[in-house]
């Protein structure tokens, strides 16, 4: 109970980390007397640095220890959240969050690899969808909490919260975190050259696809083909080394390349409820923002409530079953979108979306269970920093590319000025992408689980 406890916590505060700032960015403007573009990047500070360091720090857990590398990320990401809240400068708050993504990235990576040494294989589930739930609280918790805390005790408030939860963590990190043992399995070095590469190419991709405010230009593009090359360059890096930052050979693994790409669609679509959502309930349905706000925390208010369910679920059940089940729930809900609110209105809306969500928690609970079981020891680090890499990943390509399917749908080039028929439209061609991306992984789900079967087979 303690342990999950300390895991949970860590998770609500790298989740609060990702989700508090964004309501905070007009007060940044006004404070530092600064643009919407430069305040933006306290926002985008955090995302890329988790996003690009998260893989590097997750195998780094597996060589010096995953115990003494998450107590260092989370003081780093604690003291951090204290340099942000007194930050007099931008470019200081900026540097700030940027820290505070690294602790984030060895908090979120480490987290998952924890639940294999510290949970009996029979509760997985269960912890998994405890996780699960924790980072859909403190995504949800988020704007509300900035929010009054702005509004009550200024900007500074929201980070300065970090260092009592932090030190709570801390403590419960260090007295009841399983102790790291030497000599247990292969502990090669670390790729140092390998990490630099990934981080770049992570990098250039996460950029390519966050500048611009929505629109690709040329600078998107030669990010883009950056990443591509230093994609192409680490994979030839992995095969030339001794000990690669990440064995490629795993990616042979029906489970692990089926749970790691099905998780990169899903979080692509889930984020396009996140980009669409608001404006289409602003401009097609006419409602006022704190009718909005009401209605988008139904979907994070669901994912908390859905996610222990979910993994009692997955244990009784099995990972593939809820698995699948979880992404069939998507695509119905994501089918659904397109159709019902012009019907039904908001309960239209709210209806799928409800499904929608609770098929992600469902999916999530499942696929973290199936890729993190029967990892060994020594690998346990990275597997998870790859899988929450790859939901990252999703995250910051659904914010991009289906916002501009969002856009191109509306026929409008800026679609915060269209009307309600354009809005509409544009949400309807992107839950119809949305539809299609989820049954694309459940092609991938079922093709992986038929590999499995076959790999099995001369096994048996």
């Amino acid at each position: 109970m303690w342990v999950l406890l300390g895991l949970s916590l860590t998770m609500l505060l790298s989740s609060l980390g990702t989700s508090i700032a964004n309501v905070a960015l007009p007060t940044f403007a006004k404070a530092f007397s600064a643009s919407f573009q430069d305040v933006q990047w306290v926002v985008l500070a955090y995302l890329l640095a988790v996003t690009a360091l998260i893989v590097s720090v997750g195998r780094l857990g597996d060589i010096v220890g995953r115990r003494r590398l998450m107590l260092i990320g989370i003081s780093l990401f604690t003291v951090a959240s204290v340099l942000c809240g007194v930050a007099t400068e931008l470019w200081f708050l900026i540097g700030a969050r940027i820290a505070q993504g690294l602790g984030a990235a060895a908090m979120m990576a480490l987290t998952m690899a924890f639940v294999g040494e510290a949970v009996p294989k029979e509760k997985t589930g269960r912890a998994m969808g405890l996780l699960g739930t924790m980072s859909a609280v403190g995504t949800a918790l988020g704007p509300t909490l900035g929010g009054v805390l702005i509004s009550g005790l200024g900007w500074r408030a929201i980070f300065i919260l970090n260092l009592p939860l932090g030190v709570v963590a801390i403590l419960l990190a260090y007295r009841f975190l399983p102790a790291d043992q030497a000599g247990v399995g292969p502990r090669r070095g670390f790729d140092v050259a390998g990490s630099l590469l990934l981080v770049l190419t992570l990098t250039a991709y996460a950029l390519a696809m966050t500048l611009g405010r929505g629109q690709f230009g040329a600078l998107n593009l030669l990010l883009l083909c950056s990443a591509a090359v230093g994609f192409g360059l680490f994979v030839v890096a992995q095969k030339s080394v001794a000990a690669p930052l990440i064995q490629l050979s795993i990616f042979r693994s029906p489970v692990l390349s089926t749970g790691f790409a099905t998780s990169a669609l899903v979080t692509t679509v889930v984020m396009a409820t996140l980009v669409v959502g608001p404006f289409y309930l602003a401009k097609a349905l006419g409602l006022d923002p704190a009718r909005v706000g009401l209605v988008m925390s139904v979907g994070p208010v669901v994912a908390a409530l859905s996610g222990v369910p979910a993994g009692h679920l997955v244990d009784r059940f099995g990972a593939y079953r809820m698995s699948l089940t979880g992404l069939i729930a998507m695509a119905l809900g994501s089918a659904l979108l397109p159709f019902l609110p012009t019907r039904l209105g908001i309960p239209g809306y709210v209806a799928p979306l409800v499904v929608v969500t609770a098929g992600y928690a469902l999916f999530q609970a499942a696929n973290n269970t199936a890729v993190m079981a029967g990892i060994r020891a020594d690998q346990r680090g990275v597997i998870s920093g790859v899988l929450n890499l790859s939901r990252n990943l999703g995250l910051v390509t659904g914010a991009s590319v289906m916002g501009a399917v969002f856009t191109l749908g509306s026929g409008s080039a800026n679609v915060s000025i269209a009307g309600p028929e354009a809005v509409a439209a544009g949400m309807r061609t992107t839950f119809v992408v949305g539809a299609f991306l989820m049954l694309v992984a459940i092609t991938i789900a079922l093709f992986g689980r038929s590999r499995s079967q076959r790999q099995a087979a001369p096994l048996q």
